[in-house]
Formats: structure tokens, C-alpha cells, sequence
């Protein structure tokens, strides 16, 4: 008997590149035994609310799009008991998650073989507040901004090239932020440039942390905090550290937690997968540990 699968597709990820080869993915998946339903998204929160209202029809569901598409399913999944597993077609700009598992990129063919020949993976989903959540990271500081302030338009012609041209044109607007941050077994107070809890290797697919630091379904996550060094030149000491992946700098520190506090003297704006994510005095970030499971 045929398996049902819900394939949310976001149409804008990826240049609308998900088009090419799309009929033949569709025909391997059928041959691979799964009954597909297509549920197209028109803006933001769609993904989630398919996923929460219509998953628990289905065998499996996957989604075609940028990691932020992903993020919302699975903040819809987090609404379903015992949630199908979950396939992951990237088509976005960075495609963090995808770095990670290592899965083909901007190629729904080779997702659809993937998704077949795939295994369920336990996998970790942060969450943000009360009620909210991300699966691989959210952050505050340098930088954060690039992944939501570049223009749809820019990161249609130049990829992954428009963060890097958006991050520069913030670099005269980085500013110190004075945090408290409660870990599990210690407590941080001092001035940052950037702070973030992820569940990844690859993050804005620039920085990459080490493989043997990360796991996806641990139930801890990797707290990194930039301290501010107070100057121009020991700034660029610890830009050209992370993106040399060497993580020595005295400025910089990363530590595991399952639970992470963060308190401000002012509202600090957050990115979660790469979308805006609000602002906030103080958030606490916890990590939930295996809900879901991801096929891969």
C-alpha cells in the first residue's frame, strides 16, 4: 500500500529553482511507493500552519525550500502528537541544515531519492519563549540582521554573495550589548558583539563550527559568545578566527547547554533561521530534546 507524503513547497526559495526537475521527483517518489499531496505556501506561517493542521494525515512530510521553510514546519509539528517524520528538499541561500546532514542542494531529484533512501534521524528543535521555536539557530548582535535585512530581489541574483555585500554595509552600526546570559552551570555578564544557541555546524553558511562539537539530537545545544574587545583591530582578529574556524580567540566562547537565559538593559532584536525574530528584554531558549525526527 501506498505511503501518504505532505510536501509543503515554498515557490519563491531558491530563485524558483525547485521547478527544474520537479515533474521527475515527483515521478521517483510515486515509484518509491508515496501517495503526494502538494500543499504551496503564499507567505509567511503558511508552512506551519499546514504542518500543524494536516500532518497527522500523513506518513511522512517534506518540504521544499530555504531553512526558514523548514523552521516552520517543524514549529507545526511541534503542535502534533507523534509527528510523521520529516524530508528536507534546500533550496534556499545558505541552507545551514543541509550543511550539516550533508544533503544535496538546490536538487529536488536527489532530495527525492534522499527521502527514500533515507533513515529517521532524532533531531533536536529549539525553543524560543513561551511559545515559539527554530531548528537550528537564533541569534542576537553582529550581523544577525544580514539574513532578513538583504532584499528578496538581491538574494535572487546574488545568492549567497547579497549576505556578505549586506553584512558589510553594517559593519559601522555594530554595537556593544551589555547581556547576562544564565547557562546550564555558569552565568556570562559583560558586553557582547553577537550571541546565538544553535543546533548546527554551518550557520548563515559562513561560520562552521566544529563536526565533533555538534551533534542534532543530543538534547544540548552550542551557546557562542562574542565578547566586545574594544577595538577595530582585535574585532577583525576574531572575524578572521571563526572564519578560519580556528575558535582560540580570547574574545570568544562556546559552551554546551540544554537551557540558556538572556537578559538586556534595552530590547535586543533576534534572527531565528535566518527571519526576524523579534525583540526582547530578556528570552529564554531551551532545548527540546528529539520531538521530531528528520529523514536523511
Amino acid at each position: 500500500m501506498d505511503k501518504k507524503l505532505m510536501l509543503i513547497v515554498n515557490p519563491m526559495a531558491g530563485r524558483g529553482a525547485y521547478k527544474n526537475g520537479f515533474a521527475e521527483a515527483m515521478q521517483v517518489l510515486a515509484n518509491g511507493g508515496y501517495n503526494t499531496t502538494l500543499f504551496f505556501t503564499r507567505g509567511r506561517g503558511d508552512s506551519t500552519c499546514y504542518a500543524a493542521e494536516h500532518a497527522k494525515n500523513f506518513d511522512a512530510v517534506a518540504c521544499i525550500g530555504g531553512d526558514g521553510t523548514l523552521s516552520e514546519v517543524l514549529a507545526g509539528l511541534m503542535q502534533v502528537d507523534n509527528p510523521p517524520p520529516v524530508g528536507y528538499f534546500p533550496m534556499g541561500t545558505a541552507n545551514d541544515v543541509a550543511t550539516t546532514l550533508g544533503l544535496p542542494k538546490n536538487d529536488v531529484l536527489s532530495a527525492a531519492y534522499r527521502l527514500l533512501r533515507g533513515t529517521p534521524h532524532p533531531f533536536d528543535v529549539g525553543g524560543f519563549g513561551d511559545s515559539e521555536y527554530f531548528s537550528y539557530v537564533a541569534a542576537f548582535g553582529a550581523f544577525t540582521e544580514v539574513s532578513y535585512a538583504t532584499p528578496q530581489d538581491q538574494k535572487k541574483v546574488l545568492g549567497h554573495l547579497a549576505y556578505v555585500l549586506q553584512g558589510m554595509q553594517q559593519l559601522p552600526k555594530i554595537e556593544p550589548i551589555h547581556t547576562r546570559v544564565e547557562y546550564d552551570g555558569g552565568v556570562f555578564d559583560g558586553m557582547l558583539l553577537y550571541g546565538s544557541v544553535t543546533n548546527s555546524t554551518s550557520v548563515a553558511g559562513i561560520v562552521r563550527l566544529p563536526e565533533e562539537m555538534v551533534s542534532l539530537g543530543d538534547g544540548v545545544s552550542e551557546l557562542v559568545l562574542v565578547r566586545d574587545p574594544g577595538n577595530v583591530a582585535a574585532f577583525a582578529e576574531i572575524v578572521s578566527s571563526v572564519l578560519s574556524e580556528r575558535f582560540d580567540s580570547e574574545y570568544l566562547l562556546i559552551l554546551q547547554t540544554k537551557r540558556a537565559a538572556f537578559h538586556f538593559d534595552k530590547p535586543v532584536a533576534w534572527t531565528r533561521d535566518g527571519e526576524e525574530g523579534g525583540t526582547y528584554t530578556d528570552i529564554e531558549i531551551v532545548n527540546h530534546k528529539c520531538p521530531v525526527q528528520l529523514i536523511f
